[in-house]
């Protein structure tokens, strides 16, 4: 079995959340009851607790002189898995930042974009040109 992520985040509208990750972002929905859900992400586990308002005061940051949200969480999808859904949410007008290149012709070259969730999350897709170099410098 391949290791798995859990995120539990605080959430303001469990319902529509259900329906982002599902309708939207073509996740599935685990365990659930009327005050938490887990989203199946990409083999994942995020787990969204309902609870009151909440509010994440943070500063963004430069790389490669593109603005990116430094408070965000992702998942590296492979290649064609990525242009899938990169294409459909383009489509669908769901993309909060369009595709960005980062390190063109370098090691750890990938692509990125961003969506954003019922809760305000920021949520990046990545692929790398290669693979092996997720965690290369």
């Amino acid at each position: 079995m391949n290791p798995q992520f859990h995120l539990s985040l605080p959430c303001r509208h469990l319902e529509a959340t259900r329906r982002f990750f599902t309708e939207i972002i073509g996740a599935t929905v685990g365990r659930q009851s009327n005050l938490w859900c887990d989203i199946n992400l990409f083999g994942h586990q995020i787990t969204y607790t309902k609870c009151g308002a909440f509010r994440f005061d943070y500063p963004n940051y430069s790389f490669e002189k593109t603005i990116l949200p430094s408070f965000h969480f992702g998942v590296v999808l492979k290649t064609a898995q990525w242009n899938e859904l990169h294409d459909r949410l383009e489509r669908e007008e769901f993309l909060h930042t369009p595709a960005t290149e980062f390190l063109t012709g370098r090691v750890g070259a990938h692509r990125s974009f961003f969506v954003k969730d019922p809760n305000g999350f920021l949520i990046e897709f990545k692929c790398f040109d290669q693979e092996d170099e997720v965690f290369a410098h």
